[in-house]
């Protein structure tokens, strides 16, 4: 086999080896979350809709055209009562018109001059989708807290199965012994039952650890999208750095809520305006524009229109403050969020102080319960110490194991939460 096939066939093995093995990042949950939920397709919907929308608006700049056709039969006509015979004009008469009427008519309306209402409903209709497109992002964004709170809880599993295993190990290790010390007369049977007892407690507790683990994967599977098992291996996150700058989506909406009803008081003020227009009518019926000519004619009427809803004034002056009221409650919605918003970011500081401040001590702890657990595992030896009284210190060093454990994934946690709060 040639060097250039050897090196292919490596760099295959290699690659093959690093899928097998390759981690999910918690900032790959966030991607996956967000296509997966249902909701991300209304974005799709609504920019549809916007763009259906715009187009039906910008066709009111085209020539309106209404066709009609009718016939008629009336009781009664129009004459004009003279009597030619009293006149000395005899045998003269006036045409009348037919009881039956007929008639069929093109109107065409054309738009010159709308006061700005097309171009303000247009305004309105981008500033609405903006508003749903926005909210629909602040209903998305919530989607990060629970991948957090789903990745940290299997990232917390791992740690205590690893744990428990290495506890098993070490309370196996010592039931060896003390069941040696026992035909050897230096233990009892007691000091072997209370080894075993814990043994079975941790035996209990890893199956609690696994059936957390199991919980959290797959809800994590249903909400990313992703298949997850037994096998899957999260990436441990780094430490998060954020900015302090508030960029959450919230902020968003707010804001394009405020540019609608903004545009909705420009499209009041386009209501107060005239507007002008051409108009053009085509006809052919019985009578024409003759009313005495008794025939069918074709005939057309065209002109300019101007036209002034002065009833617009009556109202104008209210709706413009129901707008101003409605960008006064958006203010003051906002105001309450940002209030909020840092009351939970001065909580969760606090939250990081308290762990990072657990943390320098943890270390420390575990090793002096360590040198406590392996004197007292001399003394068990030399027959000084009940097996109870080694389970006690077995037991709190595992739990100081634990509380290392606790409060590493709980200030990771905590630093991605703080970037949830402020989106950076």
């Amino acid at each position: 086999m040639s060097i250039h096939k050897i090196i292919i066939s490596l760099s295959l093995c290699i690659s093959c080896s690093n899928l097998c093995f390759s981690q999910i990042t918690i900032e790959e949950c966030y991607e996956k979350s967000y296509s997966n939920y249902p909701l991300i397709q209304q974005l799709g919907l609504i920019e549809k809709a916007k763009e259906y929308t715009i187009s039906n608006a910008s066709k009111g700049y085209l020539p309106q055209i209404a066709v009609s056709a009718k016939g008629s039969y009336q009781s009664e006509v129009t004459n004009i009562p003279i009597d030619f015979s009293k006149l000395g004009l005899a045998g003269m008469n006036l045409p009348s018109m037919s009881k039956d009427q007929y008639g069929a008519t093109i109107d065409i309306n054309q738009s010159i001059w709308d006061g700005g209402a097309i171009h303000s409903k247009k305004e309105v209709i981008n500033s609405q989708a903006d508003v749903e497109k926005n909210s629909t992002e602040v209903n998305m964004y919530t989607l990060r807290q629970r991948v957090n709170q789903l990745f940290f809880g299997i990232l917390l599993a791992d740690e205590q199965i690893k744990q428990n295993r290495l506890f098993q190990e070490l309370l196996q290790t010592n039931l060896d012994r003390i069941e040696a010390y026992k035909k050897n007369g230096v233990a009892n049977q007691s000091d072997v039952d209370a080894i075993r007892i814990d043994l079975l407690r941790s035996k209990q507790m890893m199956i609690q650890f696994q059936s957390n683990r199991n919980a959290f994967v797959n809800m994590l599977s249903a909400l990313t999208g992703m298949k997850m098992d037994d096998s899957t291996i999260l990436k441990m996150p780094n430490d998060a750095v954020t900015s302090g700058i508030n960029q959450r989506p919230e902020l968003k909406l707010f804001q394009s809520e405020m540019e609608l009803y903004k545009s909705q008081n420009r499209q009041l003020s386009s209501d107060l305006m005239p507007r002008l227009s051409a108009f053009a009518t085509g006809g052919y019926g019985r009578p024409g524009l003759n009313m005495l000519e008794d025939k069918f004619k074709t005939y057309y009427i065209a002109g300019l229109r101007l036209s002034w809803n002065i009833g617009n004034f009556y109202t104008n002056k209210n709706k413009k403050r129901l707008l101003e009221n409605s960008i006064e409650s958006v203010n003051n919605r906002q105001e309450i969020f940002l209030f909020n918003n840092s009351l939970d970011k001065i909580q969760k500081e606090n939250d990081l102080g308290k762990f990072r401040e657990q943390i320098k001590y943890d270390d420390e702890i575990l090793s002096l319960r360590k040198s406590v657990s392996r004197a007292s595992e001399a003394k068990m030896a030399d027959g000084t110490m009940s097996g109870t009284d080694l389970m006690r210190d077995l037991n709190a060093e595992q739990q100081a194991a634990q509380d290392k454990i606790l409060h590493q994934i709980e200030y990771l946690k905590a630093q991605y939460e703080m970037k949830y709060i402020t989106n950076n």
